[in-house]
């Protein structure tokens, strides 16, 4: 029990040390450009840990973890994908996305094309894409919560919610960044801490932990095979298709190069996020196979059923107090609850700011709506989305949040990333090309997941699914490039016709120059 308490308290210290950070950023987010976009005065060294802290979410610390503890080696298409993705969103996206945007998605891909349509369709893009991702988080929080406290999980996410809507509400995009880079460092030194009592559990020797995991698993000698999560290649390559892509369409990713001086900061950012990026997945991977030897056979961390307490997710944080005692698990906690704060936060701005500035100030107002108005508008976004939030991380629980996010990636990759893309760089381009585009993705992605196997088969109980694969990549991003591409060729408007005379030319000249 002193143990329990001892964790709790440096859980409860670290929360409140955040949550002052916050209050203090508050005085630096009464404007609306510190409380979508920090300023603007991010550097591209502080951005980049910000970004990987807004990306190393609870999917990836706890959920990817407990897919290595239950599936082995199928979780490196997680790095793998992700890390190319980062590399894109280097060489493709962060340069003329810093030139073409002041605060959102919408702005950047209305660049030349009209705002009204644009902002409507980006804000229902930021909402499907980000309320699944923020479920991830809620889910892996309660689990957290729940877990530490061992209070029930319902008051355990409504306990989070609050905390997690306090922290946007108060702070803004200043709080969030200060609170990501804060948060990305300790997380990459416990990761690294915990990756050293993983290994030198088992002498530094990798032979052995890879010995020891095989023999301590189900799967046997299969643990590091291919093919224990995903059903067939294809279903890995949608997947990782999925991956690649889908950063470049996850809004509150993509609005944190908007938050830097300059077009070489946003390069630099990317540059260090793609690095931590592929450190960390590592370093998860260890720690998943270590976890299978040390924690499966312990019935310290198991319930009566002989089944993990609080499930995958919580393998890491079960790790760190099998490793390193009472200290270290209130730590880790903390750390844990701190990245789902972070990815949270960035999250909630960017729903936020979709329905503030996109829908409410330039679709509504047409951008006569006060700064105080809007940022009242945006507190108030916040607070819905906190509650719906909650809702929502009610009836998914138990779920792997690595599972769930990766949903929010595949639907982000067929929704957003295309539009963004073709604005970027295809002069063709036109407004109801992009939202048609968008709309096809969109409609595409719901249809494929709703006929595929989790939903078709495991939920309504049919046979064998009508769409063979869990994530609808390889159906909708195909389908919105199409819908794009021909709708723009095809669009008989007049805004259409002069939206093909078009040039990226003076996009992509603005994107070598500070601004």
């Amino acid at each position: 029990m002193s143990s329990t308490y001892v964790a709790a308290g440096i859980f409860i210290l670290f929360t409140l040390i955040t949550l002052g950070i916050t209050i203090y950023a508050s005085r630096r987010g009464a404007s609306i450009s510190s409380f979508y976009a920090a300023g603007g005065h991010v550097s591209g060294v502080g951005n980049g840990l910000a970004i990987a802290g807004d990306f190393i979410s609870a999917a990836t610390f706890l959920g990817l973890t407990g897919l290595t503890f239950v599936f082995g080696a199928d979780m490196l298409i997680f790095g793998i994908g992700t890390t190319i993705g980062w590399a894109l969103v280097l060489f493709l996206i962060a340069e003329p996305l810093r030139s073409m945007g002041r605060y959102t998605f919408a702005e950047a891909v209305s660049h030349r094309l009209s705002k009204g349509p644009i902002s409507i369709f980006a804000a229902i893009g930021v909402l499907v894409v980000s309320i699944p991702y923020l479920i991830a988080q809620i889910v892996g929080s309660g689990a957290l919560v729940e877990t530490l406290f061992g209070i029930d999980y319902r008051l355990a996410v409504v306990v989070a919610g609050v905390l997690l809507t306090l922290y946007v509400v108060i702070g803004g995009m200043v709080a969030a960044t200060w609170i990501q880079m804060i948060k990305a460092g300790l997380l990459i030194g416990s990761g690294i801490f915990l990756c050293g009592l993983t290994l030198g559990a088992f002498d530094f020797d990798i032979s052995r932990l890879i010995e020891e995991a095989e023999a301590g698993h189900a799967l046997g000698d299969r643990l590091l095979s291919p093919g224990n999560y995903f059903s067939d290649p294809g279903a890995a390559f949608s997947l990782g298709l999925a991956l690649s892509l889908g950063l470049a369409g996850f809004p509150h990713l993509m609005m944190r190069f908007f938050t830097v001086e300059s077009v070489k900061a946003a390069r630099l950012s990317a540059v260090i996020a793609i690095g931590i990026n592929a450190v960390f997945m590592l370093i998860v991977f260890i720690i998943g196979l270590g976890a299978i030897s040390l924690l499966a056979g312990s019935d310290t961390f198991l319930d009566t059923d002989g089944r993990l307490i609080g499930g995958p997710n919580m393998v890491v944080v079960h790790l760190s107090e099998h490793l390193g005692g009472a200290v270290f698990y209130g730590f880790i906690s903390a750390v844990a609850f701190a990245t789902i704060l972070a990815v949270v936060a960035g999250l909630t701005i960017a729903i936020a700011s979709a329905v503030s500035h996109d829908l409410y100030a330039q679709t509504i107002r047409k951008g006569r709506a006060s700064e105080v108005e809007e940022l009242a508008v945006s507190r108030a976004a916040v607070v819905v989305t906190g509650v719906v939030t909650v809702l929502l991380g009610f009836l998914f629980e138990g779920q792997n949040v690595a599972v769930l996010a990766a949903v929010a990636t595949s639907i982000a990759a067929a929704v957003n990333f295309p539009v963004l893309l073709l604005a970027i760089y295809w002069p063709r381009l036109t407004t109801w090309g992009a939202v048609c585009g968008g709309g096809v993705g969109l409609a595409a992605s719901v249809a494929a997941i709703v006929l595929g196997p989790d939903v078709w088969v495991r939920t309504l109980g049919h046979a064998a699914p009508i769409f063979p694969y869990s994530y609808p990549t390889l159906l909708a991003l195909p389908a919105a490039f199409a819908a794009a591409i021909g709708v723009s060729l095809l669009d008989p408007t007049p805004r259409g016709r002069m939206e093909r005379q078009g040039s990226t030319g003076a996009i992509m000249a603005d994107a070598g120059a500070p601004k």
